[in-house]
């Protein structure tokens, strides 16, 4: 029997988020920038809501906005026994993801994570169970999407960057998480080189690279020079750089219609729609300008997935979108 294969495969952790909404809290800025969340210390802080989104995480968020976008996708992660992996296997069932590469592990549990939600931003409280990682027979797809995996993992992604290089029909996309961030770029140099394309945000690009480099523009171009064909690089509000051997992009935000409910996802809908547009035919300025509709509809909704839309209604957007959001070549 003839192995069915598939134009997008999503590879890494899948978890179920809890959405605990908190109001009672404050956010103030560190001598080097970066914002910190604040909560009364040994008190009873109060909460307002608890929202739980099962079967999400950045490569299942991706393999759900592949299929709604017309993709063949499917999900290599490792879930539990438990009650929340049978929950997970269901919601994929029901978001059209082939779950056949999908591992459950006897005994173990599945990743479950508590986010903090205050005002539009969320402080994930992460933990990453620990699985047996290996590349199951998925066969010869069109496009690998890589991300998120737990810390026991260093071989698995030797695996996937060798699995790539022997099959050179098949393009990588690598999003990483925060353990391969902290890894940097010398552990997962091979990586790097497989990859078609390279996505982060500006603090993960300072982080990777070592460098306290502020120009987003100028990260994208040094990150390129790591390896992969595409470098992108997201800066919020800022919009988004891209950056390969021909020319560097620069791609806006689309506006929002009204201000952002949940950001979370925000950075798997743009990188999940950019490549999977890629895999359609679309050359990079027309993929560039459909990824950031899917980041203003993400953050409409609590959760990661259910603002994902389909290609229909992008481009039913894209028709309606101000007369300056536009790539521009820089």
């Amino acid at each position: 029997m003839q192995q069915e294969e598939f134009d997008f495969i999503s590879i890494g952790d899948t978890t179920t988020d809890a959405f605990i909404r908190i109001n009672q809290a404050s956010v103030y800025t560190d001598d080097k920038g970066g914002e910190k969340l604040c909560v009364e210390n040994a008190s009873k802080v109060p909460y307002e809501s608890v929202t739980v989104v099962p079967a999400v995480g950045n490569s299942p968020n991706a393999a759900v906005a592949a299929h709604r976008l017309g993709l063949k996708s499917a999900l290599v992660t490792d879930i539990g026994d438990d009650w929340h992996g049978k929950e997970d296997l269901e919601t994929f069932a029901k978001n059209g993801v082939d779950t056949q590469f999908i591992r459950i592990h006897s005994g173990k549990e599945s990743n479950y994570h508590y986010v903090l939600w205050y005002k539009a931003e969320r402080t994930i409280l992460i933990k990453h169970h620990d699985y047996p990682y290996a590349l199951p027979n998925i066969g010869k797809p069109r496009w690998i999407y890589f991300s998120s995996v737990g810390e026991d993992s260093i071989e698995y992604h030797h695996e996937i960057a060798n699995f790539v290089k022997e099959n050179p029909n098949t393009k990588l996309a690598f999003q990483p998480g925060t353990f391969q961030i902290k890894l940097g770029y010398d552990t997962l140099k091979d990586l790097y080189e497989a990859s078609a394309i390279f996505f982060c945000n500006k603090q993960e690009a300072q982080l990777i690279l070592k460098s306290d480099e502020n120009d987003t523009a100028t990260l994208a171009r040094m990150l390129h020079t790591k390896g992969p064909n595409l470098a992108v690089v997201t800066d919020g509000p800022g919009g988004a750089y891209t950056a390969n051997s021909e020319a560097l992009w620069h791609m806006p935000m689309y506006p929002d219609p009204k201000p952002p409910l949940d950001r979370t996802g925000a950075g798997d809908s743009f990188s999940s729609t950019l490549t999977s547009f890629l895999a359609l035919g679309l050359p990079i300025e027309e993929a560039l300008k459909r990824a950031p509709i899917n980041s203003m509809s993400v953050v409409q909704y609590i959760g990661a997935q259910e603002g994902l839309l389909s290609r229909d209604k992008i481009e039913e957007y894209l028709k309606n979108a101000p007369q300056e959001y536009m790539p521009k070549k820089l």
